[in-house]
């Protein structure tokens, strides 16, 4: 029972490790078990069936009389459904895929409308769009624009601030 238990602390002992760590094994040597931790093989699937192996063999032996052997098995085969479902489970998180990050040139074109007075010599607000959300952004204008006038972005000058125009119809 002793022995089930500490391989069950010890997977997650080892667990706890592979996130803290997180690809140190991997690249101690060179890259060269980079193929073989992986898949299959890396650290957190290890851990998986380790503990599950403990765990499962702890509760079989504890809760039967099957014995030694059947407490093993049980275990292995605990160990084994463990460890593909946190195989596939990584594999499905490291295959999802993001959308990019809204940067400040994506703003160039765009139309927004003036929420502060834009005053010919100095800052204003513009409310603008970034990956479609609205954003209030300082504003500069060579001349002077008014409240709930609309604008064009012309330049971004820095992550707060743009240069806009006023849009003539």
């Amino acid at each position: 029972m002793t022995l089930f238990l500490g391989l069950g602390v010890g997977g997650i002992a080892l667990l706890i490790l592979s996130l803290v760590l997180d690809g140190v094994l991997e690249g101690a040597f060179g890259g060269v078990l980079n193929g073989f931790f992986d898949g299959l093989l890396s650290l957190p699937v290890i851990a998986g069936f380790v503990s599950m192996l403990g765990f499962c063999g702890a509760i079989v032996l504890g809760t039967t009389d099957l014995g030694v052997v059947a407490a093993v098995a049980a275990g292995a085969v605990a160990g084994a459904v463990a460890a593909v479902l946190t195989w596939r489970f990584s594999r499905a998180l490291m295959r999802s895929e993001t959308t990019a990050t809204p940067r400040g040139d994506d703003l160039l074109g765009t139309s927004g409308t003036v929420v502060t007075p834009i005053p010919a010599s100095g800052y204003g607000e513009v409310l603008l769009r970034l990956g479609g959300q609205p954003v209030k952004f300082a504003a500069k204008s060579r001349e002077p624009v008014g409240y709930g006038a609309e604008v064009w972005v012309e330049a971004t000058l820095s992550s707060t601030a743009v240069s806009v125009r006023p849009v003539q119809r």
